[in-house]
């Protein structure tokens, strides 16, 4: 069996394709996300006296806004009805750490959103900060949790 043979994305000759998710019942769906935002801690200390704003509040507007849009970023992935979409974001001592969660009721899963509005939210913050430092990271971008749809439950 070839490698794309196996990935649901692919038809027979090879062609990249949006799966057809029709004939599915849809579900509740949830999935949550991770990014890791580093930067030094003089960045860190002047957050709150940013002039551009609050770069924390923008990254968590620009997280759920991102997740609402996947379907506009990513060509295969199917425009999604979220029934929620959430953006955390923690202070700690080597930088920011953001957690996403989405959840809808459909045929097709929300990895990808909760995935993109932890990307955009770090983009944000690194956006809002970048004047501080250049040297600012965006590290650990992966998924923390998801849940229904016929692979099952899944937790790191």
């Amino acid at each position: 069996m070839s490698e794309t043979s196996r990935l649901s994305h692919y038809d027979d000759t090879g062609s990249a394709h949006m799966v057809d998710v029709g004939g599915k019942q849809p579900s509740v769906r949830m999935a949550r996300a991770h990014a890791f935002v580093a930067m030094a801690r003089e960045v860190i200390d002047a957050l709150p006296q940013n002039p551009k704003g609050n770069p924390l509040e923008v990254a968590r507007i620009a997280g759920i806004q991102a997740a609402k849009r996947t379907a506009d970023l990513i060509p295969l992935c199917h425009a999604l009805p979220l029934s929620y979409a959430d953006v955390r974001i923690h202070m700690e001592a080597e930088g920011l750490r953001i957690e996403t969660e989405v959840r809808t009721q459909a045929q097709t899963g929300v990895e990808m959103e909760a995935l993109t509005a932890a990307a955009i939210a770090a983009l944000t913050i690194y956006d809002m900060t970048k004047a501080m430092s250049k040297a600012i990271e965006i590290r650990e971008v992966f998924l923390l949790e998801k849940t229904g749809g016929k692979s099952g439950d899944y937790r790191r």
